[in-house]
């Protein structure tokens, strides 16, 4: 199945924004199509709140779609152990047209490579004649090579020194050749075979498909030692019992250069064309293999496949979307400056909540939503649109709620909602910093950043409490990240207002945008508890205004 494709929110979530990508991602399942929720940032105590009563999953979070070595079309290549032979290793890379094997452990924990080029040299240094010995090859390796026959003996009776000797010399000239723990090689001749085991010899090969005399296989046995026959002729057998050594033996497993499925492809690039490798190993977190990439992979990289929900704005989007594929939009904000390479799907309604028209895609498809996905829609409309007091409130939202509450089990709305508005609004334990991110968003107003958070409450008290230390977080972070406006509306659901937080070079807009005159930095506003209908509309005008 292809890589999920993505639904997310705007970063420092809300209720609307958390609940209306899990509820599309479950219709796009319904749909047939591989789609998963994820949030921008940490969820709020309102947030939480609905998820639980309703018990459903918090998203997992996402900070970057950025293209990732997991987005590459990587090569998968089966594994193999570092006990199998040089021989089979190189019957795989024929037979599947590859050059490079991973090698691994019984967990698949990648212990190193071994490539074509590996195999070639050490078939051609191989000048020493106790190999077998040093690399500790087994018993199986030799009989699978040499597609040999086991006439007696066995691994724990293979104690060979490693050298391999081909005894083609007389009977009596065998002594000063063969000495004892050698693999004697030899052809059809009793005598040679009954002097080599004489001598010592921990392994006898008979070639050429030869059957052992039964006086050649009591002494064998008698002696403990390893007898085979094999079908091929001696001068084959000489040459191809080293290719019985284990590839662990020779494969590279020193400064290996081997990349992890989440590096990002910008930081692979200069490793790659430092390097030059024919090809990388790519692991996961637990060192397992995952496949291999080149360079030529870096052209044909997938990008990311995204839904942006209850937003369409750069400053309040993930990171690295420039590097990702938008599929579809669903908003019920102003169209921002987000801008996409081909046509693409977008719902942008004039309705309270992005879950209004995400609930009435799930009835316009004839689809009725779970009971648990209908109490987060309906929470979440509840939530942004201030139990319907919200100017951006429509009648739309209402009957949707209203809908939901039922097939959710919610008996009494407004009791629902004032208890989801306490557990929300609660700031205990919160330090300011939490207080002023919990639901803040960038804006381009011209050439202007500003930078708008709010904050809904039923304990306006403690808000007063830490005013200065608010006051104070937002001039430094007005001064470090360089707005010329900050704003905190801190909302107070019952009495339907707010008093707005302000500093930055351009506090005038204040003044121009509601009418008023300003303190040295706070106003208190009636009936103001819309940010997206009631600020930053009558914000943007006076900005155009200078």
């Amino acid at each position: 199945m292809d890589k999920s494709i993505l639904v997310i929110g705007h970063k420092n979530p809300d209720t609307d924004s958390i609940c209306s990508v899990i509820a599309y991602s479950e219709l796009k399942k319904k749909l047939g199509v591989n789609a998963s929720p994820r949030r921008l940032g940490e969820i709020n105590r309102e947030t939480e709140f609905v998820l639980r009563h309703f018990g459903v999953e918090v998203p997992e979070i996402l900070y970057t779609v950025k293209s990732q070595v997991s987005d590459l079309n990587m090569d998968k290549i089966i594994p193999v152990s570092p006990d199998i032979s040089i021989k089979t290793a190189w019957n795989l890379m024929k037979k599947n047209n590859i050059k490079t094997l991973p090698v691994v452990d019984d967990y698949e924990r990648l212990l190193g490579i071994v490539t074509l080029s590996d195999i070639t040299n050490k078939f051609m240094d191989a000048l020493d004649n106790n190999t077998i010995a040093s690399t500790k090859t087994s018993l199986r390796n030799i009989v699978e090579t040499l597609n040999a026959k086991l006439i007696c003996g066995c691994q724990e009776a293979f104690r060979t020194s490693g050298k391999v000797v081909v005894a083609a010399a007389n009977p009596e000239d065998i002594p000063g050749f063969v000495e004892k723990g050698d693999i004697v090689i030899t052809a059809n001749r009793l005598d040679t075979q009954l002097k080599s085991i004489e001598c010592g010899a921990n392994c006898l090969i008979i070639t050429c498909g030869s059957n052992p005399a039964q006086e050649v296989i009591d002494e064998a046995c008698s002696k403990n030692m390893v007898l085979m026959t094999t079908p091929i002729d001696t001068f084959t057998t000489a040459r191809l019992i080293n290719q019985s050594i284990p590839v662990g033996t020779i494969m590279t497993s020193e400064n290996l250069i081997k990349f992890n499925i989440d590096d990002f492809v910008d930081d692979i690039k200069d490793t790659m064309l430092k390097t030059r490798y024919r090809s990388y190993p790519v692991v996961d977190d637990s060192n397992r293999i995952k496949g291999f990439i080149s360079r030529y992979h870096l052209i044909s990289q997938r990008r990311k496949k995204v839904i942006l929900m209850d937003h369409n704005e750069k400053a309040q989007t993930v990171n690295g979307l420039e590097e990702a594929e938008i599929l579809e939009i669903i908003d019920h904000h102003r169209l921002g400056d987000i801008q996409t390479a081909n046509p693409i799907f977008i719902k942008n309604e004039p309705v309270g909540s992005t879950s209004t028209i995400v609930a009435n895609m799930y009835f316009e498809m004839g689809i009725c939503p779970s009971r648990s996905i209908a109490g987060i829609l309906c929470s979440a409309i509840l939530s942004d649109t201030i139990k319907f007091q919200s100017p951006t409130s429509t009648y739309t939202d209402r009957i949707t709620a209203e809908k939901l509450a039922e097939i959710a089990g919610i008996n009494d709305i407004d009791e629902y909602a004032n208890l989801m508005f306490k557990e929300g609004s609660s700031l205990q334990g919160k330090t300011p910093k939490d207080i002023f991110y919990q639901d803040f968003k960038d804006y381009t107003l011209g050439k202007l950043k500003i930078g708008i958070g709010q904050v809904n409450t039923m304990d306006r008290e403690k808000i007063s409490e830490i005013k200065e230390e608010l006051l104070e977080l937002m001039k430094r972070l007005c001064e470090d990240s360089g707005y010329n406006l900050l704003m905190l509306l801190v909302t107070d659901i019952l009495n339907q207002a707010s008093e707005i937080l302000f500093v930055g070079g351009e506090k005038e807009l204040i003044s121009k945008a509601f009418n008023v005159n300003t303190g040295e930095n706070s106003i208190f506003l009636p009936g103001v508890v819309s940010r997206k209908k009631q600020v930053i509309p009558a914000i943007s005008t006076a900005v155009d205004k200078l």
